[in-house]
């Protein structure tokens, strides 16, 4: 994932990034320690736990509840177990970088993260995240409805995975309110 998203969506452009096998803290990317990741759908919220150290994310639990206040304690009680240092939300787009339908749904949910845990939270851009754990799902053996109580955990799982391997490719929630204040 060379790319950046935006702060108006997902459309990307090339911002020269390299790779490294274990992200560094610097100033794009301050993050070194334990991370929980959140697919955030209407339904469930799919989360993944991981670390810098090892860059290796491993997935969690869904969420699967569709009352935020029943969702947002279920988050406290993993934040309170593993202690992250940030929160990555995936961000949805269409194939083309345009906003999806859940764009805005995803950047409200992030900022509410951001909001109410006062953790690092970035947006990372989760195109074909779905269809990447689908397939790792369908290597494990478990398929068709089988994959529908782990699907969201297992992208969450991905989204990780793709900050991991190129962690300066997010947008961190918050930057632009302290841009203006």
């Amino acid at each position: 994932m060379p790319d950046m998203p935006d702060e108006t969506g997902c459309r990307i452009e090339d911002r020269g990034t390299s790779k490294s096998a274990v992200p560094q803290p610097s100033v794009l990317s301050p993050v070194v320690g334990t991370l929980l990741a959140f697919d955030f759908g209407t339904q469930r919220i799919g989360v993944a736990v991981g670390n810098t150290f090892s860059a290796h994310a491993q997935a969690l639990t869904t969420i699967a509840e569709e009352k935020n206040e029943i969702r947002f304690a279920a988050i406290a009680a993993l934040i309170k177990e593993w202690q992250p240092c940030a929160l990555l939300v995936g961000l949805p787009c269409n194939d083309d970088g345009s906003p999806h339908a859940l764009t805005a749904l995803c950047r409200r949910f992030a900022n509410r993260l951001h909001g109410r845990f006062a953790l690092t939270t970035l947006l990372v851009d989760e195109r074909y995240t779905s269809l990447a754990a689908s397939e790792q799902l369908n290597k494990e053996g478990v398929r068709g409805r089988q994959q529908q109580s782990l699907i969201d955990q297992y992208a969450a799982q991905q989204i990780m995975q793709a900050w991991f391997d190129e962690p300066t490719a997010c947008i961190t929630v918050g930057a632009d309110r302290k841009k203006n204040e």
